[in-house]
């Protein structure tokens, strides 16, 4: 894996100065915001953005949680959603780490990295057990994209619930929901085989992650969750790890690797987006 080549901007919002940490590798940028949450705000390929753009809050770029959610309920963990991480660099690599959540005796970190021969950005997550107690807990991504395109995975589409929330389609070794608009708010849960992908404005965004077994999500959570905001307004991608079981000072780590490729065509058939990300998973051995 070579090194990460990353650069600093600094920009003004409407709430002050911010940093952006830039990545690239390829045809691809990856822009992150240490000082709010270590949150992923952009993902493009060439100009053409994947990430929704939006700043509504909780409407926009891909951020990192703790499951499950009912350990927190709602709004998310502010030291792991939203206040600055500490930014550091390691051979190469861009860290960043969340302070301690007060509430959860956890603290998160982030490690960015890029395969260049894949051309993909490789994120290795963190949970820290910060407390004196033995803590249990699962690694969580959720990425925003604009309600458009298509979704698909592995999965058998009578284990998708709940069953008919949406209009997911069987065919060719995986399930497809195209996107859709409804008056309410819908989530699904999904034991998927390791990877979910995207596909709109011509571009194809597959995830890759561990495969975990039945038994392993949190209580009440999936491998593969998918939530469809009401209106047409953006859908989340949510994948989680393993639920593990951390001593006091312990740590689990969780790798996310992203792919984003041209496939050419605004409209490419079910066939193509499936042969592509048949490609990456056999790059991986998969």
């Amino acid at each position: 894996m070579k090194k990460l080549l990353i650069t600093l901007a600094l920009a003004l919002t409407a709430t002050g100065m911010h940093a952006e940490q830039t990545l690239t590798v390829g045809p691809l940028t990856m822009t992150v915001d240490d000082t709010h949450g270590g949150k992923i705000l952009s993902l493009k390929y060439g100009d053409t953005e994947i990430i929704s753009q939006s700043r509504f809050p909780e409407s926009f770029g891909s951020t990192f949680w703790t499951s499950p959610q009912k350990e927190w309920n709602w709004p998310p963990v502010p030291e792991f959603d939203k206040q600055p991480y500490t930014v550091a660099r390691r051979d190469g690599h861009l860290l960043l780490t969340s302070g301690v959540s007060q509430k959860l005796g956890l603290s998160v970190s982030k490690e960015f990295a890029v395969d260049s021969a894949a051309c993909a950005f490789v994120i290795t997550y963190g949970i820290k057990n910060e407390s004196q107690a033995t803590r249990q807990v699962a690694p969580w991504e959720i990425t925003r994209v604009q309600n458009e395109g298509v979704i698909f995975f592995n999965a058998p589409l009578d284990g998708i619930t709940p069953a008919g929330l949406m209009n997911f389609q069987a065919k060719d070794g995986a399930v497809w929901y195209e996107a859709d608009e409804a008056p309410r708010n819908r989530k699904i849960n999904a034991d998927g085989k390791g990877w979910l992908a995207y596909s709109a404005k011509g571009l194809l965004l597959v995830k890759t992650f561990q495969d975990l077994g039945h038994n392993e999500p949190a209580p009440g959570e999936a491998e593969i969750q998918v939530y469809v905001n009401q209106r047409k307004t953006y859908i989340e991608l949510e994948s989680q790890g393993a639920y593990a079981t951390l001593a006091p000072g312990e740590q689990l780590q969780w790798t996310v690797r992203w792919h984003l490729l041209s496939v050419g065509d605004s409209q490419p058939s079910q066939g193509q987006l499936l042969s592509a990300v048949r490609e990456v998973l056999a790059r991986q051995g998969k």
